[in-house]
This record gives structure tokens, sequence and C-alpha cells, in this order.
């Protein structure tokens, strides 16, 4: 009989990974959905015109920054970068600002984020809305204008999955004090862009071609010179755009904030996070890469992952890049943009920062703005020394 039972414990083994394979895929690729809000109000400190609200003591809520939480109903609190003290269990941060008319209370439940602005207006920008015509319908998008309305420079910022257009609004700050005109935009199936199919992620490798009508847009609008600010798996999508053979259009540079740049070392450090072992990411893999898999994911089409891996494709990238990371990043590995960085040396410029992923600008605001309005000055984009320069 031990041949018998062997045989079932392998099969068993095996239909379970299976099964876990598709788990993760599917978890990976999920439509956008609500935000959770699980981090408890404890208190809620008044002391003549100052507030504090305290908290759990937690890794993000110990973090060194300025951090907002949200609020059911689309309210919003952002909070100082001073960590005040309150026992071993508990900590207090300082209300600098709210939502309009919004006060928060000991026993609501919140959202622990980076996304520091939750439209232009609260980031001091003047917007209109404008929609995109994407192969996937109308996609809505912010323009902005800096302090030049003719402006021939253009940046054009994309999200990451998962996250609002608004997650993008801490770098529109420093492009448009230096002029840059802005378009900040959506996709398909982000939650604010057009649905398409089931409404799952493709991990950019179609959201790239609703992007691109972005591109065209701003070129027909009078662009001559585009930098494309990626973060997290818009920085997949901006890296994908550079490369497209018949770019000689604008392309000048890239700015990726956390970059995803391989998704399977990036499954591998999520299922880490999430309290799995990293090789469990790797169950996934067959099931984005088959076309018979990925229909049964909820998937159009099986998605090209070996098109996506920017250290296999390391050559290919021929524009000036700034990548900022943060060296507690464990879902985007910082290793592989060290990495990306060391193949491209003299290209890629990486800026490291004591921060988890896409909080960078929260960690240390000053040094990011600092660090990107230097990079974005002449001589690194000088239309002089890039090939993106060129219009056809």
């Amino acid at each position: 009989m031990r041949g018998p039972i062997a045989l079932g414990g392998v099969l068993a083994a095996a239909t379970l990974s299976l099964g876990l394979g598709l788990v993760i895929a599917r978890r990976l690729t999920a439509p956008s959905g609500p935000r959770r809000f699980d981090l408890l109000i404890r208190a809620v400190e008044q002391d003549g015109d100052r507030q504090a609200i305290v908290l759990d003591r937690t890794h993000q809520t110990e973090s060194p920054g300025e951090f907002t939480l949200m609020f059911p109903g689309g309210h919003w609190v952002q909070l100082s970068a001073e960590v005040l003290d309150r026992g071993p269990g508990r900590i207090a941060r300082e209300v600098t600002a709210t939502a309009p008319g919004f006060t928060p209370s000991a026993g609501e439940c919140a959202s622990w984020s980076g996304i520091y602005f939750m439209t232009p207006l609260d980031a001091g920008l003047s917007a209109r809305d404008v929609a995109i015509h994407t192969p996937s319908g109308p996609a809505p998008a912010w323009r902005i204008d800096g302090s030049d309305v003719q402006s021939t420079k253009w940046a054009i910022h994309i999200h990451g999955l998962g996250s609002p257009r608004a997650g993008t609004l801490r770098g529109v700050q420093v492009t448009t004090e230096l002029g840059y005109t802005s378009l900040v935009v959506s996709y398909r199936n982000d939650g604010e862009g057009p649905w398409r199919e089931t409404g799952r992620s493709t991990l950019g490798a179609t959201e790239v071609d609703d992007v691109d009508a972005a591109i065209q847009y701003a070129i027909d609008q009078g662009a001559r010179q585009v930098v494309l600010f990626g973060w997290s798996m818009g920085a997949q999508v901006a890296l994908q755009l550079a490369a497209r053979a018949r770019y000689g259009r604008p392309v000048a540079g890239l700015v990726l904030e956390s970059p995803v740049l391989d998704w399977v070392a990036t499954i591998k450090a999520n299922c880490a996070r999430a309290g799995l072992p990293a090789a469990a990411g790797l169950l996934a893999i067959p099931w984005l890469l088959s076309p018979f898999l990925a229909r049964a994911v909820g998937l159009p089409g099986a998605i090209p992952l070996g098109d996506l891996d920017w250290i296999a494709r390391a050559r290919e990238l021929t524009v000036p890049t700034l990548i900022l990371h943060g060296a507690d990043d464990d879902s985007a590995p910082p290793a592989v943009s060290r990495k990306l960085a060391a193949l491209r040396p003299g290209l890629v410029q990486l800026e490291l920062f004591d921060a988890d992923h896409t909080m960078t600008w929260n960690s240390d605001q000053e040094r990011w703005r600092s660090i990107v309005a230097a990079w974005l000055s002449p001589p690194n984009l000088s239309p002089s020394t890039l090939g993106g320069s060129r219009l056809h």
C-alpha cells in the first residue's frame, strides 16, 4: 500500500501547489477594490489649536516622515513627521491638516497611506479635467499647467497598481514649479479609467497602450520634450514606452519611484511580505504565462513577463533615468534597482531613502524634491544632449 499512499500524497501536494499558484495570480491581478480601513483611532488629543491622534505602535505608524490617514467617505487627515510616545503600545502624531469639515474621533477606523494629496487643489495645484482617447475608451486625466502655459516640456505621471492617480501629485508639485505641463493619467481597470473585460490588471502589459495615448495627446498639444514619472507598476509602463522602437517621440527621460523592474522578484517579495515562503510566488508564474491558465485566472490572455523584465532588457534603456527607491521596500525589491543602476552606469541615477514602498517622498520630502528638481534641470535633460528631443 505504500506506493498508492505515496502517489496520493504527491498528487495532493501538486493540487495544493496548483491551487496556491492560482490564488496568488488572482490576488495579484484582482480588479481595483475598496480600501481597507483597519487602523483604529485610539484617542484624539486636543490642546488648544493643537490636535494629535493616538494609534497603536506599528512599523507603519512609527515610520519617520509625513503621512495621511484616510477615512471612509473620502475624508483624510495629514500627520506630522514627529512621533510622540504614548507608552509601550501606543504613539501619537500631530494633525497638520484635515479634509474640509471633517473632525476625526476616537473609535473610528482609518487607513494608513503615503498618498498625501487627494486632489490637485489639496496640493496647491490648479487642474482641469481632460479625457484621453485610449484604445480602452475615454480615460480621465488632470492637466496641470506650469508657470509657462505654452510650455513644450511635459511630464506624464503614471500611478501604480492598486493606487489612485492622486498618489502621483507628490511629484506633480515639482514639475509644476519647474514650468512643466503635467498630465496625471488613468488607464484601464485602475478604478478610475475604462473598465475592460473582467477588470483585472495585466501588470502593465496592456495598460501601456492607454498611457501611449496620453503621450500622443501631449504631442498634439505642443509637447516637444516629455518626461515620464512612473510609480511602482507605473514605472513598468514608463520603461516600455521609452523602449518602443517607433518612438522618435520626445521621451527625454524617466523618473521612477519604487519601480517594479522584474515581476518575478516582485511577486516573490510580496509573498514573503504576506507571510508565505518567497518561493511560493513561483507557483503563480505559469498562471500568468500560459494563455490557457491565464484565462482561468480571468485575464484576457497571457502576460509576457519576460518583456517586463528590465534587468534582462537593460541594454534597451537608452534615456536618462532617475530611480528613487526605499531601502526598506519589501514589495518591489531595491536590490533590483541597484542591479539596473550597475548595469547602466552613467545613464541610471539611483537614490536610496530610508522608506517603504512608494514612501520616499514621505520619508524626506525636501531631499526628494531637491533631487528631482536638480535632475530635471540642464544639463541632465538638455535637448542638445537627448535623442528624445526628435519629433516625428
